[in-house]
């Protein structure tokens, strides 16, 4: 059986690639953490040291490798699915 990959996601409420992320994600049955990045500055400041102060969301982490954006050809490749 294959391990779960660890799936953070950073976003704000209002932005509609950060919810196309979310239904991706919930469409491939992918369980992952929604971080709110803007109630949480902590949240904010780590995802901008993960990804160089990158401050556009969505960040998403597989298994700590970020990914910048809304790009499901890389989310697809780093979990591992089709």
């Amino acid at each position: 059986m294959k391990a779960t990959p660890k799936v953070v996601i950073f976003t704000t409420p209002t932005c509609s690639f950060c919810n196309a992320a979310k239904r991706h994600l919930r469409e491939k049955k992918v369980p992952f953490k929604e971080v709110d990045v803007s109630r949480d500055m902590a949240a904010f400041r780590d995802m901008q040291r993960r990804t160089g102060g990158n401050t556009g969301v969505p960040v998403i982490l597989i298994n700590n490798r970020p990914i910048i954006g809304f790009d499901k050809q890389q989310i697809d490749k780093l979990l591992n699915i089709k």
